[in-house]
């Protein structure tokens, strides 16, 4: 009799552990699915009580699980492993690009932001660096989807009183859940039963048909290109260099947040009145750009096409077409062109659209300093270098210069910060290394936002005395269009910052000037804040007609 009492009683014991085993199967399952699926998918919702929004489809999966066969619930639970690891890279995705781009990932259109951002921060952080944060990342997500199979296996194995337990328990949570879901909005109640993998997965195939509708729009638009150019094209300016330069992340903000505008107001104050001493005049206006953040060559593309490109797809479709570029229609009316970007250290296909006559990469500007972090060079040696090699080359047909140059100090990290040094010094670049080797490092300046955005303020503020600096110095009878590709991250600006870029173009020509006025450009180089914005795509026509013979809405 001892005997069967011990035997009973560690059978009742195997039986609670069972139990308690079975129990802690359907909690972590819960806890892991529930986390999953309500995580938001943007991160302001990371503030708010996003747990206490209960999915239903936890609850019925789990009672999937426990009533189904084991030959059938087995691929059931593979299946749900990988369809919550998929909605958790795929909101990871979104919280990356929102923080980034201030707008959800795209599966149709953001396959290549993998890349570019592998780039940057490997070249900004160290590929050791990175590589190891990113495996330890994937490794976490792979060990989240391996617990979420684990802990279905202990549901799928419960049997007797534990699959009772479970099934009463699961019903139940079905049932509140359910009833949570039909309340009306307006009720008080703090806690929720959404419907949240069929919303998410709805609201991502809506996304992805919506892209292929508007890339098939674009594409009808590529297909009506405009006629050649009439006659008097460009007739304005004739026999004058035209240089369009891009500034790297120069937005709105930094000139109207509050925490900026005491640094670039009176720096664009004094950069007027050194222009005028030089005898230029200015103008200036707001331009949307079509991507914030980054992306500059969304701009580029939208500026140079006179086409909203707002996106990689639209971008990739626009290369591969025989829509005109606005370097393409300076080439015919009579101008050599040529592309001065520092940035580009890899093969550069799309330049075969743009059409240039010149390309001057990172390579070709014959920098020999040391980088700045991801920049390559700063902006006075991309300057000087373009007078060298473009701007001040012989032409044998004595052609005007059309250039598109983009500058890159104001790019992120936004250190070490660039300095002015007298002209006659930049030399090969090596006199500017004490000053890329200076500063703090990307992770120190990266650990602080205010940091942050000192550093990036004070780029963009070396960039604009840089450029003011040029022109006043060797812009002879030039005409200057200077602009910003976009805001910068919201880390930056703060939250609902516009897309608004400043756009500056500068000429000795007082009547070009007057007809750009006339096409609402303020005088000057603040521009009006009190004006609204040309979007970037009509931008490149209000260019067009003020440089081109047709008279002024004042003239007629």
């Amino acid at each position: 009799m001892p005997v069967m009492t011990r035997k009973s009683g560690s059978g009742k014991r195997d039986q609670e552990q069972s139990l308690l085993r079975a129990l802690l199967s359907a909690v972590l399952f819960c806890a892991c699915a529930l986390v999953i699926l309500s995580l938001p998918d943007y991160p302001a919702g990371l503030s708010g009580p996003w747990f206490l929004r209960l999915p239903l489809e936890v609850p019925l999966a789990a009672l999937a699980l426990l009533l189904l066969p084991q030959k059938t619930a087995k691929p059931l639970a593979v299946l749900v492993s990988l369809l919550l690891l998929a909605l958790l890279l795929l909101k990871l995705a979104d919280l990356g690009v929102q923080t980034a781009f201030q707008r959800p990932f795209n599966l149709y259109l953001d396959v290549t932001l993998v890349k570019n951002g592998w780039l940057f921060l490997s070249a900004t952080f160290g590929l050791f660096k990175i590589a190891v944060a990113l495996m330890l990342a994937l490794s976490a997500c792979a060990g989240v989807a391996f617990l979420i199979w684990r802990t279905q296996s202990g549901l799928i194995r419960a049997r007797g009183r534990q699959r009772t337990i479970l099934l009463a328990g699961f019903a139940l949570a079905t049932a509140v859940i359910g009833g949570l879901a039909l309340l009306p909005p307006q009720s008080q109640l703090p806690v929720t039963g959404t419907l949240q993998a069929a919303q998410g997965i709805g609201k991502r195939v809506a996304g992805i048909v919506q892209s292929a509708r508007d890339l098939q729009a674009f594409e009808a638009e590529l297909s009506t290109a405009p006629a050649l150019p009439n006659p008097g094209l460009f007739e304005a300016i004739k026999g004058r260099d035209v240089v369009l330069v891009f500034i790297e992340s120069y937005g709105r903000s930094a000139i109207e947040n509050p925490g900026f505008r005491p640094l670039i107001a009176p720096r664009l104050v004094n950069i007027e009145q050194t222009l005028t001493d030089a005898g230029f005049s200015s103008a200036s206006l707001w331009s949307g750009s079509p991507t914030v953040a980054g992306l500059s060559w969304l701009a580029h593309g939208t500026l140079l096409s006179g086409l909203w490109v707002d996106n990689q797809a639209r971008y990739d479709r626009l290369m591969a077409s025989q829509w005109p570029s606005l370097n393409r229609l300076f080439s015919g009316a009579g101008w050599r062109t040529s592309a001065i970007m520092p940035a580009i250290t890899m093969d550069w296909p799309e330049q075969t659209y743009f059409g240039y006559d010149q390309t001057l990469q990172a390579k070709d500007l014959d920098y020999q300093g040391k980088p700045y972090n991801w920049v390559t060079m700063p902006d006075q040696y991309t300057l000087t270098a373009f007078d060298r090699l473009s701007r001040n080359v012989e032409d044998p047909q004595n052609r005007p210069l059309m250039a598109e140059i983009a500058l890159i100090s104001s790019h992120a990290p936004w250190t070490p910060v660039a300095r002015l040094i007298d002209w006659k010094d930049v030399g090969d670049g090596t006199i500017f290394n004490d000053q890329a080797t200076s500063g703090e490092t990307p992770e120190a300046v990266w650990s602080d936002q205010k940091k942050i955005q000192n550093h990036y303020i004070r780029t963009i503020n070396y960039s604009l005395e840089t450029l003011g600096s040029y022109v006043s110095h060797f812009g002879e009878n030039a005409i200057f269009v200077i602009l910003g590709d976009h805001q910068p991250a919201d880390i930056v600006t703060g939250p609902d910052a516009t897309r608004d870029v400043p756009v500056h173009v500068i000429s000795k020509d007082k009547a070009l000037i007057r007809r750009l006025e006339d096409r609402d450009f303020t005088s000057g180089m603040l521009p009006n804040s009190e004006t609204g914005q040309i979007r970037m795509d009509r931008l490149r026509e209000t260019l067009i007609e003020a440089f081109s013979a047709s008279p002024s809405p004042a003239e007629k």
